[in-house]
């Protein structure tokens, strides 16, 4: 009865998140970015159980970018039925591959994938692009923009781009990493083992790291640095008028 009592609750904070940042709209045609892993995944699967039980009606489309497959010919294959059990599709499109040479790294890698998503959704005439991105990523992007390219930004739950014409959504902002993952075992969900080749010390990982340690000696901060980034006082901050 208690996991079942918890299940319930994150379900609503998806359903808080949705409803606040006005994620979803009639006739909406959603490019789901998956892969493989669980946050992905409980995304994927949330907007598929939001979609039954919705007042209005929308069209899902989850997309792998693939850039792995040559570490993994089987990838693809396993990704695809996990998205079937979730009553899903998959659509797959060819990643650009890495380049030694240019020094490519994790954030080269995820701004190529974002890029192809982005002309893959415009192509299609997508009005939403949806990433598992969760309250966690969304403090530790303000670390990491803070501590390594010194400006104040984080992630938003939605932000819209090209005049409006697409927005990013990101249904679990109001979860942690730990809740998706409680959330993940309830329904059911395994993640895929990663297969990334550059799983090494990023800023990230760094970043994450020093947050855990505060998070240890201050239980309530990570509730507290996410609703500041909702509270943000300019008058204090150091811009010149």
């Amino acid at each position: 009865m208690a996991t079942q009592r918890m299940s319930d609750r994150l379900r609503r904070n998806i359903g808080r998140a949705l409803s606040d940042w006005d994620m979803l709209a009639d006739g909406d045609l959603v490019v789901i970015g998956v892969s493989g892993g669980i946050d992905s995944l409980v995304n994927a699967w949330a907007l598929n159980r939001w979609r039954e039980k919705a007042p209005i009606h929308y069209d899902l489309c989850p997309v792998f970018v693939d850039i792995m497959s040559e570490y993994d010919a089987g990838y693809v294959a396993r990704l695809t039925d996990i998205l079937s059990s979730l009553g899903l599709p998959l659509e797959v499109i060819p990643g650009i591959s890495r380049s030694p040479e240019t020094g490519d790294n994790c954030y080269t890698c995820a701004r190529n994938r974002r890029t192809q998503l982005f002309q893959f959704a415009r192509m299609r005439g997508a009005t939403k692009l949806s990433f598992g991105h969760h309250q966690d990523d969304i403090i530790e992007t303000f670390f990491l923009n803070a501590l390594y390219s010194g400006n104040i930004s984080t992630m938003r739950p939605r932000q819209d781009l090209f005049g409006g014409t697409l927005s990013i959504i990101r249904p679990l902002s109001y979860l942690s990493k730990e809740e998706i993952d409680e959330l993940a075992v309830h329904i059911g969900i395994s993640p895929m083992e990663s297969i990334c080749p550059a799983q090494g010390d990023t800023c990230r990982k760094k970043v994450r790291s020093i947050l855990a340690h505060i998070y240890q000696q201050l239980p309530h901060a990570r509730r507290s640095l996410f609703n500041a980034l909702g509270n943000v006082r300019t008058d204090y901050l150091l811009i010149r008028d």
